[in-house]
């Protein structure tokens, strides 16, 4: 005699109901987390107006709700910004996790990149890029991230590469990140930052040989910030399969910095069972 249809949802909700509570509901987890992605080069909070203000910065970084933040030339301690902590300054203005690792002594203090979380820390380090001919000492700083619920963890970037023309020490700082990245090849991330070359340059490629580029083949401007032309802020992501673009924004802030910032919202896909 064949079960009636009273029977079979009966021992269908009560499978439904024990792979809930061995895996956890599978419909929640498969759910996409959107995650907000800032990339901002604060030029050590110093306007273009002369002004030091950083309150000014945290409200450009709070008016777009952010959960991850990758700044640029970030103060700590020196002569010229008034022996301010910038780091934790920022932290305690937006109510956010703060990471800072210095690339040079300066002034009596650091200067460096950061990183601002509304997610756990897992953990952090700093690595220093190529130096060539007297160059400034630069960095990437990278931070894995405790994603909500049960999307794991993810490799978050911030940083910042040489600004001279010569292509030289760009093109060997990003062969030396894509190394350093591929040492977890699984691990999804997003690499954030000035990378001081557009898109039409010989730095991008390299980065695009495994990652991919939020805002795609078309630039958003970031510099000279009254009337940008040239896009050389960039949020990177990787892998192309766990994400999809939602929007790409650079933020209308003409003052604050030397900079726009730039906004990616990004959906972050769950894995293939």
């Amino acid at each position: 005699m064949l079960p009636d249809r009273k029977t079979n949802l009966v021992v269908s909700a009560i499978i439904l109901l024990v792979a809930t509570l061995l895996c956890g509901n599978p419909l929640k987890a498969a759910r996409p987390l959107v995650i907000r992605v800032l990339s901002y080069n604060i030029h050590h909070g110093e306007g273009v107006d002369g002004k030091l203000d950083l309150q000014r910065i945290a409200r450009v970084i709070l008016s777009v709700k952010p959960d991850l933040v990758a700044l640029q030339e970030v103060d700590r301690n020196t002569t010229r910004t008034g022996k301010v902590d910038q780091p934790a300054v920022l932290a305690r203005l937006t109510k956010m996790q703060i990471l800072f690792e210095q690339n040079i002594a300066f002034q009596g203090g650091s200067y460096g990149n950061a990183i601002l979380s509304r997610y756990a820390v897992k953990s952090h380090r700093n690595h220093s890029m190529p130096r060539h001919e007297n160059g400034e000492q630069r960095g990437a700083l990278e931070a894995e991230i405790v994603l909500p619920g049960k999307h794991g963890t993810l490799l978050f970037w911030s940083t910042h590469l040489d600004h001279r023309p010569d292509p030289t020490e760009r093109l060997a700082s990003a062969r030396v990140l894509e190394k350093i990245v591929q040492e977890k090849p699984g691990m999804p991330g997003i690499l954030a930052g000035d990378l001081n070359s557009q898109l039409d340059g010989m730095v991008l490629p390299i980065f695009l040989r495994s990652w991919t580029n939020s805002n795609g083949l078309k630039a958003r401007p970031t510099v000279p910030v009254a009337t940008p032309r040239s896009q050389i802020d960039f949020v990177l992501y990787r892998p192309q399969e766990r994400w999809q673009v939602k929007s790409v924004q650079v933020l209308d802030e003409q003052v604050a910095s030397d900079h726009r910032a730039i906004l990616s919202v990004l959906e972050f896909l769950p894995a293939a069972r």
